[in-house]
């Protein structure tokens, strides 16, 4: 650890010769950890499933405090940056560790806007995939891929090398992401235009066509960016982690972002935005609502109203009021209050917010419920919205890897609880 132990804890076991002090160390936010790395030349190691107990690392870039729904990035309140501040420079942010200056915003923005394109004969690595792929299938290829079109700076000792890397993948994914669409419609690529803004630019990817401009809207680039900014780090969460674990190897950081893309892909942690439109299109109309929340709070019942409440966050979602109110903004503006899903999310968000149930339990709506309705309203298909997370994810993704490698770090290696066989004799086959 960087600093010095504040206290020590003392572990007594039974049978054993002496107790054993473990270190305790304080962070600048958040609860005191218990150094348990001398437990193994002991002879114990400890049993952490899931490791919902267990700090594996130092980070400086994101605190959560679940209980007070806080969530700081860099020390940064969420509501500021996402009311006051946009996608790119929480970017900058979370890779330097300070806001910048203008001059160091303008660069950081002409940088990314000049490294949207990608290399042409990736355009022909797309022509493997079947039409009907799913996006992130797609996505985790491709981006793993990258490393044999920019292997130019891979050195990952190299500070200069992991910033243009760095930079290479948060310009580059929004295109990627684009282009896993395009492929699925049959439609051809749209190159990306540096006259528009990060989120401009991945609307016009998603939507133009070489016959046909698309003019975004403002309210809807703004609804855009604000997904990205909002779902650009979480802290040491399962993607994340699967960052860390990877690039604690030495892997190169496509890999490591591949990695995070599957990842993220599981339904327990991207795709949880994709199944609040799975769970709406299940109840398929407002007048079935009564019904699913009944069922919902039938202990014996296995449905979920999914969108609601958040393993992290006991108390609301700081992200969550941020999207509500882009939420809203949205669909004043696409004037969809006819479409029977969004009616069905409004009125599930009404209940959540006043039924006895939801508030006593705290099953608040959090951000991917709003997220999820925003991008239906776009004309975003669902299957596209894990992709969007991963785009929006990237730059925290990097950030992390950046901050492991630049220090001295090793590699990633979980112990177990065995309870399989013990030793057995092999036996011939003709004895079996």
């Amino acid at each position: 650890m960087a600093n010095e132990a504040k206290k020590t804890a003392t572990l007594s076991i039974e049978g054993a010769a002496e107790p054993i002090e473990l270190p305790i160390y304080g962070g600048s936010e958040g609860p005191d950890v218990i150094d348990v790395g001398k437990l193994t030349s002991q002879g114990y190691f400890t049993y952490d499933p899931g490791f919902v107990s267990t700090a594996s690392c130092e980070s400086e870039i994101t605190y959560i405090d679940g209980d007070q729904g806080i969530l700081l990035h860099r020390g940064y309140p969420i509501d500021q940056l996402a009311e006051q501040s946009n996608h790119l420079e929480l970017c900058y942010l979370l890779l330097n560790g300070h806001l910048p200056n203008k001059a160091e915003n303008d660069q950081f923005v002409h940088t990314i806007k000049n490294h949207t394109m990608v290399h042409e004969q990736l355009r022909h690595f797309f022509q493997g995939f079947r039409r009907d792929a799913h996006p992130m299938a797609i996505m985790c290829g491709v981006t793993g891929a990258l490393s044999a079109f920019y292997h130019d700076s891979l050195d990952i000792d190299n500070p200069e090398h992991r910033t243009i890397t760095a930079h290479r993948l948060i310009a580059k994914m929004p295109t990627l992401a684009a282009m896993s669409y395009k492929h699925s419609l049959g439609q051809p690529f749209m190159y990306p235009r540096n006259d528009l803004s990060y989120a401009e630019n991945f609307l016009h990817m998603m939507f133009a066509t070489p016959c046909e401009d698309y003019v975004v809207s403002p309210t809807l680039a703004r609804a855009m960016d604000r997904i990205f900014l909002l779902h650009a780090d979480h802290e040491q969460n399962a993607s994340t982690s699967t960052v860390r674990l990877a690039g604690s190897t030495g892997a190169n950081p496509f890999a490591c972002v591949a990695a995070g893309i599957a990842a993220l892909w599981g339904p327990s942690h991207g795709g949880a935005n994709e199944a609040v439109l799975t769970m709406l299109n299940e109840i398929g109309s407002v007048d079935n609502i009564d019904t699913y929340i009944k069922k919902a709070k039938d202990p014996n019942d296995p449905f979920r109203i999914m969108g609601f409440g958040h393993r992290v966050y006991k108390n609301y979602d700081p992200r969550a009021k941020v999207m509500q109110q882009t939420c809203h903004e949205v669909l004043g503006e696409l004037g969809v209050e006819d479409d029977p899903i969004l009616k069905m999310a409004q009125r599930l968000e009404q209940i959540a917010l006043e039924d006895e149930y939801f508030v006593s339990k705290r099953l608040y709506p959090n951000v991917d419920f709003y997220s999820g309705i925003i991008l239906k309203a776009i004309g975003i298909p669902v299957e596209m919205f894990t992709g969007i997370f991963a785009t929006g994810r990237t730059p925290g993704w990097i950030a992390h890897w950046n901050e492991m490698v630049s220090h001295p770090y090793k590699i990633g290696r979980p112990r177990q609880l065995y309870k399989g066989s013990t030793q057995r004799d092999y036996v011939a086959i003709e004895s079996r």
